[in-house]
């Protein structure tokens, strides 16, 4: 059959054209998407909070406030997270419920909440997620609402970051405080105080376990003791005192280190001043005032987890 050449042009434009009708529209499909999943993206607005336990201390405070302003330009820089505060579990304004508020009026759809806490206790199992509304649990609420602590269930998703046992960064910061106070580490034991925890005691020990294993390894300390100061012990000096005395007994010198995370003037003061003070052996003990803040491991890990979970967030929007 013969087909008239004229027709047979035409067919060919015809289908041209109609080839490139559907990929301009297949184009503007993808590019929709594109700008759809964008658009989610960018609607995106995600808070970072930095949560501590909280203390009566103005000095605790204002260390835990000079972490927020160390790393706050670092958190805030490539525009993923839009804001950072801190909160503190309770004692003292500004709390957990005040902050996730505040993010909640300022419209913000997601909050990260990093707490440095050294590793599990029943602040960070329950308390934190209750006051969070992550959980629910009615004789819990009752109990803190009679210590004046408010629940606050936000709009915003709020997620918990791990704590600061997660990674390596306490065994870092106590090998580098051990290695500032050490003068001949065959002649030094070390002793470490910290807070300890009732119902975690387990965990605690493991804490300390991990700790010891790195100092020795890395200091050439091979000697040392740790004592709780904390309510697992009603804040008694006796513990402490214990401990230097047993490092004492096999080591010349003791070196005492506050594994707590900023000073409080209770801790680093009363107790454990206290317990060096009693046990009177001068120049045998050294000491130094201090606590794990600040720390560039620590501001730099709270950067990294902070990026970390709003990246996901982000890609859970674009899915």
């Amino acid at each position: 059959m013969n087909i008239n050449p004229t027709f047979k042009r035409l067919a060919v434009l015809s289908m041209a054209i109609a080839s490139a009708l559907l990929s301009s529209c297949d184009n503007k499909q993808s590019t929709e998407k594109q700008t759809s999943e964008s658009e989610d993206a960018h609607s995106k607005k995600i808070g970072v909070l930095l949560v501590s336990h909280g203390s009566h201390s103005k000095n605790w405070r204002r260390m835990l406030r000079a972490t927020q302003t160390d790393v706050e330009k670092d958190v805030l820089k490539g525009g993923k997270v839009s804001g950072i505060k801190t909160a503190f579990m309770e004692y003292t304004e500004p709390t957990i419920a005040t902050q996730l508020k505040a993010f909640d009026d300022d419209g913000y759809t997601d909050v990260i909440i990093v707490p440095l806490l050294l590793t599990v206790s029943s602040h960070s199992f329950d308390d934190i997620p209750i006051i969070a509304g992550l959980r629910e649990c009615a004789s819990k609420e009752e109990e803190l609402r009679l210590e004046s602590i408010a629940v606050y269930k936000a709009k915003a998703k709020v997620v918990l970051t791990p704590l600061l046992d997660f990674t390596t960064v306490l065994e870092k910061n106590v090998v580098r405080r051990a290695k500032a106070m050490s003068k001949n580490p065959s002649e030094e034991g070390l002793v470490l105080v910290a807070y300890g925890s009732t119902p975690y005691n387990k965990e605690w020990e493991i804490l300390m376990g991990k700790l010891e294993k790195t100092v020795k390894k890395e200091t050439g300390i091979d000697v040392l003791n740790y004592s709780w100061c904390g309510h697992i012990v009603h804040y008694k000096l006796e513990p402490t005192m214990k401990a230097i005395n047993t490092t004492l007994e096999k080591k010349k010198k003791a070196l005492v280190i506050p594994i707590l995370v900023a000073v409080d003037e209770n801790f680093q003061g009363r107790i454990i001043g206290g317990a060096i003070e009693k046990v009177n052996k001068g120049e045998q003990i050294v000491y130094r005032h201090d606590a794990i803040l600040p720390d560039p491991d620590i501001s730099q890990w709270i950067m990294d987890i902070s990026a970390e979970y709003a990246e996901k967030a982000h890609k859970e929007a674009s899915k």
